[in-house]
């Protein structure tokens, strides 16, 4: 069994990331710039977001953090999302989610230019990928796509099970792991719903579990030699830890783990590549590489 190093591949990356950033500067190019809007106090927004900016100083990138307390009025967000729109220094900006529930994320998301969505959440983007064309693909499932390649698994001809349908990860991750580009797999996804998830499971060289449910994923699920990808993230209380809680996972890594071949750990497995990716957006964004 290999563990799926997130943590250095993505510091790996940002290192990587930095030089290029210099060599566009040395040319009397303009440095990259990432903004954040941040609405509410959110403890999972504000570590992210936190992680962000830190990131952004390892790439050598520009940051801006735009904060707003949570009783905000939509009109007041989407007037920020259009002044960084028109903003021609901003390459790229986010607006975290999730956002209070009187706000329209959708609406939002639909706001910002296409040309800036480094979340890669904007329908032109979705569409772009799902098609196979150049645009910024949304951070976790390009981040996962990175490390699959960066290990060396074996993807084309597989079978890959993705557990979860969101649009954040679940759709996109199933729509890269089938184009011939980048998983050329057999894919198949399962949901709550799914009546055979089991099967399905067990049957699948590759397990990408992004269900949202703590150690969702045991050991009769995953046949010998599997990679797994574990996507989940869920703050489980634990009086030993000194900020009150542990994270886990989808999967339940002590009894899975020494089944598979490959597997990530949580943390530090997918969630630092998601950062990483956003990096590798805005360095896109900066470079106007898939929009003139």
């Amino acid at each position: 069994m290999q563990l799926i190093d997130g943590k250095a591949t993505a510091t790996a990356i940002k290192a990587e990331i930095a030089e290029e950033v210099k060599a566009i500067m040395a040319k009397g190019g303009k440095q990259p710039h990432l903004a954040a809007v941040l609405v509410g106090h959110d403890g999972g927004s504000e570590t992210y977001v936190k992680n962000k900016v830190l990131a952004c100083e390892a790439c050598g990138f520009k940051s801006t953090l735009i904060r707003y307390e949570d009783d905000i009025t939509e009109e007041e967000l989407l007037a920020c999302v259009d002044k960084l729109n028109k903003d021609d220094d901003v390459d790229g900006f986010i607006v975290q989610l999730p956002l209070p529930k009187h706000i329209d994320e959708q609406k939002i998301i639909e706001a910002i230019d296409y040309r800036k969505d480094v979340d890669g959440f904007h329908p032109i983007n979705v569409g772009r990928m799902a098609i196979g064309l150049p645009c910024f693909i949304s951070a976790t499932p390009l981040g996962i796509i990175t490390l699959l390649k960066r290990y060396g698994i074996e993807t084309s001809g597989k079978k890959c099970v993705i557990l979860g349908r969101s649009n954040i990860v679940g759709k996109p991750m199933a729509q890269l792991m089938m184009q011939k580009q980048y998983g050329d797999s057999t894919v198949t996804v399962c949901h709550s719903r799914s009546k055979t998830l089991k099967e399905e499971c067990r049957a699948a060289d590759i397990i990408i579990a992004a269900i949202g449910s703590p150690e969702f994923v045991t050991a009769d699920m995953v046949k010998d030699g599997a990679v797994i990808v574990d996507v989940g993230t869920t703050r489980v209380p634990d009086a030993t830890r000194k900020s009150g809680f542990r994270l886990t996972g989808d999967v339940k890594f002590d009894e899975v783990a020494p089944k598979c071949s490959f597997i990530t750990p949580v943390p530090g497995g997918v969630g630092p590549m998601t950062i990483c990716s956003l990096m590798k957006n805005t360095l896109a964004a900066g470079k106007k590489e898939y929009y003139k």
